[in-house]
């Protein structure tokens, strides 16, 4: 158990207490408290990744972990988020992220399971991907504007960008795979 994979836990011990907080009346500080809260384990994810190669930690269950602690912090900020804004604007966006990360877990296990897990690495598209979804849940998790700066369309903005490239990338891997998934067994 190294340090990035510790950094790794932390991210996913910090969800409950991120749903807590959400909840809990905070007498207007939620949204901060809740932003810093999700600004920290952003960090953690780029922290523990660059730990695990610069001091040669990297393992094969922190590869597996990592990607789970994204997924699920992403995606409970993202039911969070549509609980709170109920309405298709934020529920398409939601749906489509959550679906697309469903789908490509379900490819990635069946790849694995026909030895050819290497046809649907992760790209660069799914790094862009993953910094989007991040910045606009930081964003409209904090929700009120930062002097002109228009806080929450700029999170609606990103959520949509990061919408799109989830589709790319679903799009991608699923061709890389398709002769894999076409091929008769």
């Amino acid at each position: 158990m190294n340090l990035p994979t510790k950094l790794t836990l932390l991210r996913i011990g910090i969800i409950p207490f991120f749903i807590v907080v959400f909840y809990l009346p905070l007498f207007g500080i939620n949204n901060y408290l809740l932003t810093a809260i999700y600004i920290l384990a952003a960090i953690t994810d780029w922290f523990d990744g660059y730990l695990a190669r610069k001091w040669e930690q990297e393992s094969d269950f922190g590869a597996f972990l990592d990607p789970v602690a994204d997924k699920l912090l992403v995606g409970v900020a993202l039911i969070l988020l549509v609980s709170k804004h109920p309405g298709f604007l934020l529920a398409i966006p939601a749906a489509v992220i959550i679906g697309r990360e469903i789908t490509i877990s379900a490819l990635r296990e069946w790849m694995a399971n026909v030895g050819e897990q290497t046809k649907v690495a992760v790209s660069i598209i799914g790094k862009f991907k993953t910094t989007a979804q991040m910045l606009a849940v930081v964003f409209l998790l904090f929700e009120e504007p930062i002097g002109r700066f228009p806080t929450m369309l700029i999170g609606y903005l990103l959520l949509y960008t990061s919408a799109g490239l989830t589709l790319w990338s679903m799009l991608l891997y699923l061709r890389a795979a398709w002769p894999s998934l076409t091929r008769e067994q």
